[in-house]
């Protein structure tokens, strides 16, 4: 039996609440508490480490610098060290922006030796787990899937703007939406894969894909509603494929409407229990670990019969045609 979390940046209890989503809601959903970072509003280059350890920004040490840029590699921090010294605030926030729209510097991939390094316990410490994607858990540096090339070569599509409302702009939001939603499928579709191979307990994917629409869809609110929409579709695939005793639970960081971060993010479960004591982020973790221990997801190798045999090669089909596999 295998526990699928999909970690879904931005998805927004109160967008969620406006529609029809029943993949986005499950047996049980609810808002939770957030944390903002130092410019404000949470931020996701803090937050999925606090997910997956429990711990909060101060304390696992993944936090935004005082100009709002994640310096976590050697270009970026050599950049940050001359900017302390020599760069008014305004224009060092300014030349953080156009490093991360103009190199492939990524504020998002911390490797996952910095856990360990820092005497830090995660929630895929004490089982098998498949961990894809995290942001800031990065298990291979030398490795990248799809959606991650996807966006580090967005280029005009996607650009940092410190004036635009929610920091982003987009020369082509149409190609932009269909990239997003793109990466949306690779993601979930790599947790189906995890799922379908039941070689682990705990299966968790995150797709950035829903943020990055909802930051540029400020001025098209349909871009934003299609794309809850399509996700919902996107999650339902994966609900289709869990088996008995298999279960199924989303997370966000925050919400976001009208291009900026909200103060609040939202869980949603296939058994309310699993969601029943998951008041903040910080609780997400402990109610993971808990269900692992309640249940028995020791990993089993499904027997594949004809039924599962074609769906399992079904979803294997769509990656390749994708040309991700």
């Amino acid at each position: 039996m295998v526990l699928v979390v999909l970690g879904i940046d931005a998805l927004d209890p109160d967008l969620v609440a406006q529609g029809e989503y029943p993949n986005l809601t499950l047996s049980d959903h609810r808002a939770i508490e957030t944390i903002d970072s130092i410019e404000g509003e949470p931020s996701t280059h803090e937050l999925w480490p606090t997910i997956i350890t429990g711990l909060t920004p101060e304390e696992h040490g993944l936090v935004l610098s005082d100009d709002g840029v994640a310096w976590g590699n050697p270009v970026l921090e050599f950049g940050s060290r001359v900017a302390d010294v020599v760069l008014p605030d305004g224009l060092q926030t300014r030349i953080g922006a156009w490093l991360l729209t103009n190199t492939t510097a990524d504020a998002f991939r911390t490797p996952k030796r910095y856990y360990a390094e820092n005497g830090i316990t995660t929630v895929f410490d004490d089982c098998a787990a498949t961990p894809i994607g995290i942001p800031n858990y990065v298990v291979d540096p030398d490795e990248t899937d799809r959606e991650h090339q996807l966006r580090q070569n967005m280029g005009e599509l996607f650009q940092r703007d410190p004036d635009a409302r929610g920091g982003h702009t987009s020369a082509d939001p149409i190609s932009f939406y269909e990239q997003c939603l793109e990466m949306a499928m690779i993601r979930l579709a790599r947790a189906r894969r995890a799922l379908r191979g039941h070689e682990s307990e705990l299966v968790f994917a995150y797709t950035s894909g829903l943020d990055l629409v909802g930051h540029v869809a400020y001025d098209q609110p349909g871009l934003q509603r299609s794309a809850y929409e399509e996700l919902d579709d996107f999650v339902g695939d994966v609900r289709d494929d869990l088996g008995d005793g298999d279960e199924l639970l989303l997370v966000s960081d925050h919400g976001l409407q009208e291009g900026v971060h909200t103060h609040e993010a939202m869980v949603a479960a296939t058994d309310g229990d699993l969601v029943a004591d998951i008041e903040s982020v910080t609780d997400v973790r402990r109610a993971i670990e808990a269900e692992l221990d309640r249940t028995d997801h020791v990993p089993e190798r499904r027997v594949l019969d004809e039924t599962d045999g074609a769906g399992g090669e079904a979803v294997r089909e769509q990656l390749e045609n994708l040309g991700y596999m």
